[in-house]
């Protein structure tokens, strides 16, 4: 007779390789008839991931991850962030992935049904330290169970719990491959649900009970807990993690349905994109755009006075594409990409007086990224919001105009760059790779008015003055000016006075 005890478990996220931040594969469990490959990503590093703010915003709710998080487990949300943190690059996974979101809003009943909610008591269940009958003899385990239940209440009715609410996952398991033999689903979810068939239909998970567990022996509840904590701990830990993949999914479709968002078309061959109506996902009433580039035309310049709609119009394409990645639907009235190795953005630089980082080398250093990616043959998707500002007018002409020459040549990657330094059209001329587009501002009664409509050619407004002049800074300068010559006055006055 045999009773042993399970000491503190770890989260079962905490152990995987998802929260240890390891590279896995897409799919955590090797199917018996399916093969699993594992799945190229894109690349977006951490500058990337703050420009278009996917994680992280100043406003906590407004980026990416709180826009598409909807999941109702925690371990739905830990694999979503996997998956927001390593898209897809390949076009059989994102369109594996865009089946599945196409396909749960047209059932979304059968996921509502799900219980995902008893996932996390299944989950505290496996990690609690509570005893356990380790004979498998139908003699020993007898005696081992009669030994827990007489005289271990405490742990007997803690393990009773765990086992119903296992019993009861099991069930909603099976419920909905039953519910889904209806109308088989494709791409990730045929292979997610495959793997939960594969798990349910072993020979141990036999005797769990199709009906809600009530009026059992406790030989049978301690036999189940043995199944389930012991000999099959490792199945169970399988199939929370496909129900964790199932809520991140769930989750990603939803935003795609109650957003509006359309699922982009996937292409092969030479990189491109090409978008009607985009806007960007976090802008109130935007107003929409194309957008496009393919490899006759491989860069943007994009012109315009500040607050004309650049940086907002650059976060838009960026996201779009990165959305499309992840095999989600993007703001935009139609879309389609060619995926890409790396997605790469140069909009918010900032200096490091820790590391002795300027603001010009901060720049230099992520247009070296980019030229690296570029260098190992990487495709690439590549932003540039008015680079080399960290430098005088002279030197940043020059150094945007190298940079841009030598862009333009380079194939099977794209660019956009915008800039106020109108003058570099006069550098690269008539390149039939470059295209060029502007944003302007009207004037409406004496007042600024912006359309935020992209526009062919290249803009020569200058409003940066006028900007100053209508936000009132002059006049508040020449406020304190005159107050400061007051009283130079009067204190020239007094010390005259004081002198006589």
């Amino acid at each position: 007779m045999k009773i042993n005890y399970f000491p503190g478990f770890k989260s079962i996220l905490g152990r995987s390789a998802t929260r240890q931040g390891r590279v896995t594969s897409r799919f955590r469990i090797n199917a018996v008839k399916v093969e699993r490959t594992r799945s190229s990503t894109l690349e977006v590093d951490l500058h990337t991931q703050k420009d278009l703010e996917i994680f992280e915003s100043d406003d906590a709710s407004k980026s990416l991850f709180a826009l598409c998080n909807s999941t109702r487990t925690e371990g739905g949300a830990q694999i979503l962030r996997q998956r927001m943190s390593n898209p897809f690059s390949d076009v059989t996974s994102i369109t594996r992935t865009q089946q599945s979101i196409s396909y749960i809003p047209q059932n979304r009943d059968l996921f509502e049904r799900l219980g995902l909610w008893v996932t996390g008591r299944v989950e505290r269940y496996q990690r609690d330290p509570l005893i356990f009958v380790v004979e498998t003899s139908t003699v020993g385990f007898a005696m081992g169970a009669l030994t827990l239940r007489m005289f271990d209440s405490y742990h007997y009715i803690r393990v009773l719990r765990g086992v119903q609410y296992t019993c009861l996952f099991v069930q909603r398991m099976r419920e909905y491959l039953h519910e889904l033999d209806r109308d088989p689903p494709k791409g990730e979810l045929a292979c997610i649900s495959e793997d939960i068939r594969n798990i349910v239909s072993l020979p141990e998970f036999l005797d769990v009970p199709q009906k809600e567990l009530r009026g059992v022996s406790f030989l049978k509840i301690l036999r189940l807990d043995q199944t389930f904590r012991v000999y099959s701990k490792e199945k169970i830990e399988e199939l929370l993690r496909l129900a964790y993949e199932l809520d991140a999914l769930v989750s990603m479709a939803d935003a795609t349905h109650n957003l509006g968002y359309t699922i982009p078309e996937v292409l092969d061959g030479p990189t491109r994109f090409h978008a009607t109506g985009l806007v960007h996902p976090q802008v109130k009433n935007p107003v929409p755009n194309a957008a496009g580039l393919d490899q006759q035309r491989r860069l943007l310049f994009l012109t315009g006075p500040n607050m004309a709609g650049k940086t907002t119009y650059l976060r838009s394409v960026a996201t779009a594409l990165y959305l499309g990645h992840l095999g989600m639907g993007v703001p935009a009235a139609s879309f389609a990409f060619t995926p890409v190795d790396r997605l790469f953005t140069s909009i918010a630089i900032s200096d490091d007086v820790h590391t002795g980082t300027s603001y010009f080398l901060a720049e230099v250093l992520r247009i070296k990224s980019l030229a690296f990616s570029l260098s190992e043959g990487q495709r690439v998707v590549a932003i540039m919001d008015e680079p080399f500002k960290g430098t005088n007018v002279s030197e940043a002409l020059e150094a945007s105009l190298a940079v841009m020459q030598r862009l333009e040549s380079i194939g099977n990657s794209l660019f956009l760059f915008s800039s106020h330094l109108i003058e570099l059209e006069d550098g690269f001329g008539n390149s039939g790779n470059i295209m060029k587009c502007h944003f302007e501002a009207d004037e409406t009664e004496g007042k600024l008015q912006f359309n935020y409509l992209l526009q062919p050619g290249v803009s020569r407004q200058r409003m940066g003055m006028r900007v100053l002049t209508e936000e009132g800074v002059f006049d508040l300068l020449d406020k304190v000016v005159s107050l400061s010559d007051g009283f130079d006055e009067l204190e020239t006055a007094l010390t005259t006075g004081l002198k006589l």
